[in-house]
């Protein structure tokens, strides 16, 4: 699989408590991602953050939360990422996505370098 040089980041920020279909929604998302085919994805976990709503969230040992921030980041041609959006329209109630131009500089898997 290859992913042209100039391509696009598709960036999904939710909460690790956000859940589609009885599964957390970061696992619902990269499932969807690898079955639409995509170039990969990866999800971060955020040890503290705050969303629209300016509640804080933090791994912080006095405050523990089990909602912790969370964004998932997936990169791959710009027609296969638009054509992905629209599966992500139901799954996501709160959150935000962006979407940003990038430029491709190395992507090759174990024993494929150039």
């Amino acid at each position: 699989m290859q992913i042209p040089p100039e391509a696009v980041l598709l960036r999904i920020f939710i909460g690790e408590s956000d859940r589609w279909e009885h599964q957390p929604l970061y696992e619902a998302i990269v499932l969807k991602a690898r079955a639409a085919h995509l170039a990969g994805a990866t999800v971060l976990r955020g040890p503290m953050g705050f969303g629209k709503a300016s509640r804080l969230h933090t791994a912080k040992i006095l405050r523990l939360s089990t909602d912790l921030p969370m964004v998932i980041e997936i990169v791959d041609a710009e027609e296969k990422v638009n054509a992905f959006l629209p599966l992500l329209t139901p799954m996501i109630g709160g959150g935000l996505v962006t979407l940003e131009k990038v430029k491709v500089i190395h992507y090759a898997g174990p024993g494929n370098a150039e």
